[in-house]
């Protein structure tokens, strides 16, 4: 049977996909999984700051020195957060309030674009998405952890990877099924209320799953399945607000550094969203607590 131009282009896409996949996938875990604590810090400080270059181009600066000095700035923010010990929970609490005010923004769009449209509005809403994110990772590394019988704080940072993934795939399939009433048409045409529910529905599983697996008590379960869902749910903002960000720019992607998969936000946009709220949460909880820093 004859191939039509379609499906080349599309196997070619994906194997693209794959390959830019096989290919980060080991960096991403050697990365995030067996580094000493410095080196995490260092690692995921660099994806941050990888993640500012981009963002400087939804924020319309377009020349790459301008985009250099952006990533340079957050790289500095980090690395001052990071020198001065600033307590992590406050920082993160401001990261709760900024995916509130996100929430409204979503809401309203294109209403109020005009509010924040400007250049360093836009590089200023990046500092709130990237800054806070890396240091809900780091409190996580250096953190105690307890939870059941898990006491390891690198399951945690892997368990807000699951409920972002979960999260993603229940909505498509989902949305797919059901997908009826558009959750934020002027943003992404593509989301459904049906996959936020749907995605839910799954995030509410895994946090079951791993409650188990754990042995935690019912009400640890009951705690870890509404901080899972909250998580879920505001990792769908985080998919929004780029979103939000990349149509008011006139953008398909956030570059072209992943081939195949656009760029570094493309792939971590919920999960700036979901790290700071869940380290805040299981912190609140008392799961996790200041450790050796």
């Amino acid at each position: 049977m004859p191939h039509n131009n379609n499906d080349t282009a599309t196997y070619t896409v994906l194997k693209t996909r794959i390959i830019t996949a096989l290919f980060l996938a080991p960096i991403a875990i050697g990365g995030i999984f067996f580094l000493p604590p410095l080196g995490f810090a260092l690692f995921t400080g660099a994806i941050i700051s990888l993640g500012a270059w981009e963002w400087a181009n939804m924020a319309s600066i377009e020349r790459q020195p301008g985009r250099v000095a952006y990533a340079m700035a957050i790289a500095v923010l980090i690395y001052l957060v990071w020198l001065f010990a600033v307590p992590a929970v406050p920082l993160l609490w401001l990261a709760v309030f900024w995916w509130l005010v996100c929430f409204w923004l979503v809401r309203r769009y294109p209403a109020g674009s005009g509010a924040w449209g400007a250049v360093p509005l836009r590089a200023l809403m990046g500092v709130f998405v990237l800054v806070p994110a890396w240091i809900g990772l780091d409190h996580i590394r250096n953190g105690d952890v307890q939870f059941g019988d898990v006491t390891n704080n690198l399951m945690v940072i892997a368990y807000i990877f699951f409920v972002v993934w979960v999260a993603d795939i229940g909505a498509y399939f989902a949305g797919r099924a059901f997908g009826k009433a558009k959750l934020a048409p002027r943003v992404s045409p593509g989301k459904s209320w049906a996959g936020v529910w749907g995605g839910l529905a799954a995030v509410a599983l895994l946090a079951v799953v791993a409650s188990v697996l754990a042995t935690a008590s019912a009400g640890e379960t009951m705690l870890l399945i509404v901080a899972s869902l909250l998580t879920g749910f505001v990792s769908v903002l985080g998919d929004l607000l780029e979103s939000m960000l990349k149509r008011f720019r006139g953008i398909k992607d956030s570059s072209q550094l992943l081939p195949g998969h656009g760029g570094i936000m493309d792939r971590v946009d919920s999960l700036t969203a979901a790290i700071p709220v869940f380290a805040l949460m299981i912190t609140l909880l008392g799961w996790l607590s200041a450790g050796h820093g």
